[in-house]
């Protein structure tokens, strides 16, 4: 399976073209929810199709997710233990909140409910 479409790429580096790299970006939606291993999970709000490095709300499974930047290049190279099973996308999933909501709910949770 293809992790980001042309399509789900195109709209992440629209909305980091419109709104200004994560700092204004307060209202966005992600577009994207990827995971990985037991309990990874990222929500893609934005993409800088120079870097390739994406905004979003991370949570790796240790009870502290956060906003941040993440690199989709080191992404797209990881591999979970035991079997070496790469990121998936939820092909299912879409947004209902802006990415702060979610950011702000996963904080008092411990992780990203989405």
């Amino acid at each position: 399976m293809k992790i980001l479409t042309k399509q789900i790429k195109e709209k992440l580096i629209n909305q980091h073209k419109a709104c200004g790299h994560g700092e204004n970006g307060q209202c966005l939606k992600p577009i994207v929810k990827l995971f990985g291993g037991s309990a990874c999970t990222w929500l893609l709000s934005e993409l800088d199709p120079e870097t390739n490095i994406a905004f979003a709300l991370c949570d790796l499974g240790m009870g502290t997710p956060e906003l941040g930047y993440v690199s989709l290049d080191e992404l797209m190279a990881l591999k979970f233990a035991p079997f070496g099973l790469p990121i998936e996308r939820d092909l299912h999933w879409e947004a209902e909140k802006s990415l702060w909501d979610y950011a702000s709910e996963s904080r008092s949770l411990g992780f990203i409910q989405a």
